[in-house]
């Protein structure tokens, strides 16, 4: 029996040796090409060198911050910012998870904006992509359907407060609103219709929190902390009412 295995663990070596001399002697007769990238610094001489490098140093620029566009453009916010409430309302500390919440929330978003962003790249990108539009008016073109859909969530005291602010002449139209005055209004806007809609997510768990506390008061067990108490009675009620259904169906519903 051992020398069975013995001679087949010396089998299965020599074996291994033949795929891997055979491998090198392939890869010895025919090398595989491999892509090189070559990086330089040097001195430009013409005007067009220098718009070509600040081009691409705005190019890496915006690149750096498209998480930060991705929160400010999209529905981004408020899907995250009551999905937080949620969890804090439940009282279930880290479950769900924030990169859970993240992951939801992004994937919300991308439900969402999905026909925004089709209408910019059915209206900019491939226009743009053909040869039809310049750089300039595929920019225009792709920019508007996000600014429709910014102002269509954006209040007018928030849209009126940044115009104020920005010190400029009082607009005629929507469409003389700069797109940098229209961003911070549509996120304070976003963050308070957030705020609206968790203080409604807390008020049935608020009222299971001071049930449960009255309970145990005229109880007398005052030294039980409520929330071990209330917690499991939130989750039910919770899963019972499809809660999970009933908020991102209102979240998704709330940008109709």
């Amino acid at each position: 029996m051992t020398f069975s295995i013995a001679k087949r663990f010396r089998m299965t070596l020599l074996l291994l040796a033949a795929v891997i001399a055979g491998s090198v002697a392939i890869a010895a007769a025919a090398p595989v090409p491999l892509p090189s990238l070559n990086i330089g610094v040097g001195t430009a001489t013409k005007p067009a060198e220098v718009a070509t490098t600040i081009q691409i140093f705005l190019l890496l620029t915006v690149l750096s911050l498209a998480p930060s566009l991705l929160i400010m453009t999209t529905s981004f916010t408020r899907i995250v910012v009551v999905l937080s409430f949620l969890r804090t309302a439940l009282g279930t500390q880290q479950a769900p998870s924030n990169q859970i919440i993240l992951a939801l929330s992004l994937f919300l978003t991308f439900f969402i904006m999905t026909p925004v962003w089709q209408q910019v790249n059915r209206d900019a990108y491939q226009p743009y992509k053909a040869g039809t539009l310049s750089q300039e008016q595929a920019f225009e073109k792709a920019v508007q359907p996000v600014r429709k859909f910014m102002l269509s969530q954006t209040r007018e005291k928030d849209l009126g407060l940044f115009v104020s602010l920005s010190k400029q002449a009082r607009p005629k139209n929507a469409d003389d609103i700069p797109t940098l005055t229209i961003v911070p209004a549509f996120m304070i806007s976003e963050l308070r219709t957030a705020f609206q809609i968790g203080f409604l997510i807390y008020i049935p768990f608020i009222v299971v929190d001071m049930v449960v506390a009255s309970v145990l008061m005229s109880m007398g067990m005052m030294m039980l902390p409520p929330v071990m108490i209330s917690l499991p009675f939130k989750i039910l009620l919770f899963v019972l009412v499809d809660g999970w259904g009933l908020v991102i169906s209102s979240l998704v519903k709330s940008f109709g």
